[in-house]
């Protein structure tokens, strides 16, 4: 069998447009529907969540741009949650209405991008809203493949990340990366100070002097010696202790931060970084002043978001239909204030909120008959979403 070499294993733009990056059996059904005449059959389909990651209560709707970019120019129409939006469990996200065989070819291709936005979105969410207000730095691109990166920093600047790394993130999401120095730095060099010095003379004033104090010494010796060497420029330290050597993390920061303020420095900022998640970041933020997370970002528990058809046109009328263990039938979201959710079938209306005020619909109508007809908005505007609703979550519980 002959087949295509190529650099780096990866579906082009061209090749995800046009439906190749599919699974075979949906090149199957295209076929079989040609064959018996079923072409023009029209569906309502669902996107949606049955199971929410272990602990999770609520997830963060990302994805939608290329989403739509997939499906633009194809005789649907196509309903969404805004992206950024907080949905829950069962809620509908998306709905696409139109001729089943328009659409086949890109269930998979289209649950690819949501799912894989929506759990780095949705971790990157629950990281920062264990934060507050400390800042969370988004490092993880070393966990996964190059082609992705832009889409991993994208995802985890909707999620509330207050910044990525990623140098192609200038290039194509006019954000300015973060970051200062390796430990390769350090190693290359031989010796701590002198690395630093010459960080120091070689990198654009702009950068913040936030210091790596782990390499070859104790942390609280190396930070003392990171005073001593940058003086007043000292902005920060960052800790990334191995596991292997971090025996009480806390207590380590501790002793950072009292040599600092014992010596004059208590403006100087405290990063921490080296496999951090939510529970890490609750013990450590009264002490820490931002977080580098990498991996449990870029390698998140899946939101499982399906597709199923859930309606069926026939004989001039919508018929609910589904398989077993689904909802039938197209449904909306309302939602009260406090993240109180009413899900509806699609032509029913909401009851008023508990305060009197009217239910807002949430499913937006995005396409129509395959034209964008919903301005996106752009990337800050998402995450000032998130932002806002996270801060709402502070005195809510599920």
């Amino acid at each position: 069998m002959k087949f295509l070499r190529r650099k780096f294993y990866i579906a082009t733009d061209e090749e995800i447009l046009n439906g190749e990056a599919t699974d075979v059996y949906f090149t199957r059904v295209e076929k079989i529907l040609e064959s018996a005449g079923l072409k023009d059959k029209k569906v309502r389909a669902e996107f949606h969540t049955y199971g929410l990651p272990k602990d999770y209560s609520w997830a963060i709707f990302a994805g939608l741009e290329e989403a739509l970019n997939v499906l633009e120019n194809h005789k649907v129409d196509v309903y969404a949650l805004p992206e950024g939006t907080l949905f829950r469990e069962r809620e509908p996200v998306m709905l696409i209405e139109g001729e089943y065989y328009d659409f086949a070819l890109y269930e998979s291709i289209i649950l690819g991008i949501l799912r894989h936005y929506t759990s780095i979105a949705t971790k990157t969410a629950r990281i920062k809203y264990a934060a507050g207000n400390k800042q969370v730095l988004f490092f993880g691109l070393r966990s996964l493949h190059p082609a992705l990166a832009p889409l991993a920093d994208r995802a985890a600047l909707i999620g509330g990340a207050d910044s990525v790394s990623g140098v192609l993130s200038k290039k194509y999401l006019g954000v300015e990366p973060s970051g200062t120095m390796p430990h390769s730095l350090m190693i290359i060099v031989g010796d701590q100070a002198k690395a630093w010095k010459l960080f120091d003379e070689n990198i654009d004033e702009s950068v913040p002097r936030i210091i790596l104090v782990d390499t070859f010494w104790d942390e609280r010796i190396e930070t003392e010696l990171a005073m001593k060497t940058l003086g007043k420029k000292l902005y920060g330290v960052r800790l990334d202790t191995p596991s292997s050597r971090r025996g009480n993390f806390r207590k380590i920061i501790e002793e950072v931060r009292w040599a600092l303020d014992l010596n004059g420095f208590k403006n100087v900022k405290i990063i921490a970084s080296g496999g951090l998640n939510e529970e890490d970041i609750n013990e450590l933020k009264d002490i820490v002043d931002a977080f580098g997370v990498g991996t449990s970002i870029a390698f998140p528990p899946s939101v499982d978001i399906s597709m199923d058809i859930v309606e069926v046109y026939e004989n001039g009328e919508w018929i609910p239909r589904t398989k077993r263990g689904k909802l039938p039938g197209a449904k909306k979201i309302y939602r009260c204030p406090g993240f109180k959710d009413q899900i509806l079938p699609w032509n029913k209306s909401p009851e008023k909120c508990e305060d009197g005020s009217e239910p807002k619909l949430l499913l937006k109508k995005y396409i129509e008959n395959g034209k964008l007809i919903e301005p996106l908005p752009d990337l800050k505007e998402i995450r000032k979403l998130v932002l806002s609703q996270l801060n709402e979550l502070a005195n809510i519980t599920f």
